[in-house]
């Protein structure tokens, strides 16, 4: 009787033993714990979890430097996924822009898109900006002199057809004096890039009157359709103090990526994770509210969506 006892506490520890041999783990680097992608990240992995016993799939969380640390990082096969910007992963998979020295990525294979990061201009209501012509011989801050705000500031300037004294730029401030220097008056708009709600305009909002200017019609379609990167987007109107109109504008939108060598499965298991608790995915995060399925299987960036992934999608209809 001892040696059957003997034999069955082998045979269980050898299934425990395979049972986690055969867990995969998998890891999405996001960016810095403050900001939108490590919590964006943090709910993908949450509802991967939940079916962690069925699937033997585990999903963890890395802080990282942002995106383009998520691109070396995948590269390099030290992450198996990354949140990134969509202008970003056009460039590294382009091998243009930043990564022009590194070469084109055709390996990056794109999960599902996320959230929008919109191009928000916030003006003092003394200002009376109430689009983005009246920015016509204001003082702006129009992010760090080589960021990639000041470039797309720049090159929508550029579109209308504007010098680059048309509006008067001022640089002697830090990003995160900016808020203060608009309430103080040293300067009457700002411009930004993030997701929304965003803890930073929130402050400013709070703190002085102001208005976010809406940044649409023909330029932007324009830009819009010369860059597959950049979408329509829009502010929801009572997210901030004194605005209480929806708010038309533009933007990057935030990716998660993934190699084309990561397994079909995994890759097709994270995808019904999500799509398959969507309404739960949307209350993990504010930004996440407005989500749909159609926009977030969407292949807009030039860059093929991962085979697992599609798998998904042509399943539910959302791709052929």
């Amino acid at each position: 009787m001892r040696i059957i006892r003997t034999w069955v506490a082998v045979i269980i520890a050898a299934i425990t033993v395979d049972a986690f041999a055969a867990e995969k783990i998998i890891t999405i680097g996001t960016a810095g714990v403050t900001g939108v992608y490590y919590p964006a990240g943090g709910a993908i992995c949450r509802l991967v979890n939940r079916t962690r016993k069925e699937t033997n799939l585990r999903c963890s969380v890395k802080s990282t430097g942002g995106s383009v640390n998520n691109f070396e990082a995948i590269r390099k096969g030290e992450l198996e996924l990354g949140v990134v910007q969509s202008d970003l992963l056009y460039q590294a998979y382009n091998g243009s822009e930043i990564f022009s020295g590194i070469g084109a990525n055709k390996n990056l294979r794109v999960v599902f898109s996320m959230h929008a990061e919109p191009f928000t201009v916030v003006a003092r209501k003394e200002a009376k900006i109430y689009n983005f012509d009246d920015l016509k011989g204001k003082r702006v801050y129009m992010g760090a002199p080589g960021s990639g705000m000041r470039a797309t500031m720049e090159e929508l300037m550029m579109n209308k057809g504007w010098e680059k004294d048309t509006v008067t730029s001022v640089d002697d401030i830090q990003s995160s004096d900016s808020g203060n220097a608009l309430c103080d008056g040293k300067i009457d708009a700002l411009v930004f890039a993030g997701g929304h709600p965003n803890g930073t305009i929130q402050q400013i909002t709070n703190k002085c009157e102001t208005r976010l200017v809406n940044v649409s019609g023909p330029e932007i379609d324009k830009l819009i359709a010369k860059h597959p990167f950049y979408s329509h987007a829009v502010i929801p109107g009572g997210m901030y103090v004194g605005n209480p109109k929806d708010v038309k504008t533009f933007g990057v939108r935030a990716v998660l990526v993934a190699p084309a060598k990561l397994d079909e499965g995994i890759v097709y298991q994270i995808v019904k994770a999500v799509f398959d608790n969507l309404d739960n995915f949307k209350t993990l995060h504010p930004v996440f509210a407005t989500l749909s399925a159609e926009d977030m299987a969407r292949d807009a960036y030039g860059v093929p969506l991962h085979s697992g992934a599609l798998k998904y999608y042509k399943e539910k209809g959302l791709a052929e």
